[in-house]
């Protein structure tokens, strides 16, 4: 006797194939217009933003590098930022801002200090502490550990001239050695940072 095997089919069935539920000659999906209108004014307002960024860096800022360390704390040697080429056409020079300067003695070297007297302020210094019109000078930017102990006679700021001190007393060359600075000299205000990182901020 032969052995019994079960029954198997010769082949199995085949599935029919998926019916094509597309439309024959269907056109492919298109973009709305007022979607590709509106990415390209989206692009255009990014490209004018940009050009107006790069134009205003470019013609109203002027980056720099601070060399030396009579600014610390605020400012370290070699910290870079942008100074305002334009401010003091528009804005008079104000006591405690920190501006760049051609160097009254080399006007081929440039110093960044902090204006502390305007023309014809009567100024002292006592030990130390700035006197302005008969008043104490109130400095938040100078730590204790940065001021010195020096004197300076009395005297009155001339006209047309700025008198500049770096945060940093006891190691800055300012007006107390150089003289007060002529307005011609100035040319920008430090306002922004921007490198290092630890360093970025807004000049104050």
């Amino acid at each position: 006797m032969e052995p019994h095997s079960p029954d198997f089919p010769d082949a199995l069935p085949v599935a029919a194939p998926e019916a094509d539920l597309r439309a024959p000659d269907q056109p492919p999906p298109v973009t709305p217009p007022g979607m590709i209108r509106g990415i390209g004014l989206w692009v255009r307002d990014i490209l004018v933003a940009i050009v107006t960024s790069l134009l205003i860096i470019t013609f109203l800022y002027q980056p720099v590098r601070v060399e030396g360390t009579s600014m610390l704390p605020r400012l370290e040697d070699q910290d870079r930022l942008f100074i305002n080429k334009f401010v003091y056409d528009f804005s008079s020079i104000q006591r405690g801002d920190v501006v760049v300067f051609r160097y009254p003695l080399d006007p081929t070297k440039s110093y960044i200090k902090r204006v502390v007297a305007l023309p014809g302020d009567r100024l002292w210094i006592d030990r130390g502490v700035v006197w302005v019109n008969g008043q104490p000078l109130s400095e938040p930017y100078v730590p204790e550990e940065y001021r010195d102990t020096v004197s300076m006679a009395e005297m009155v700021v001339p006209q047309g001239m700025y008198f500049m001190m770096g945060d940093h007393r006891c190691i800055s060359s300012d007006s107390r050695s150089f003289g007060p600075v002529k307005r011609s000299l100035i040319y920008g205000k430090a306002v922004f940072v921007m490198w290092p990182s630890k360093d970025a901020g807004v000049v104050r």
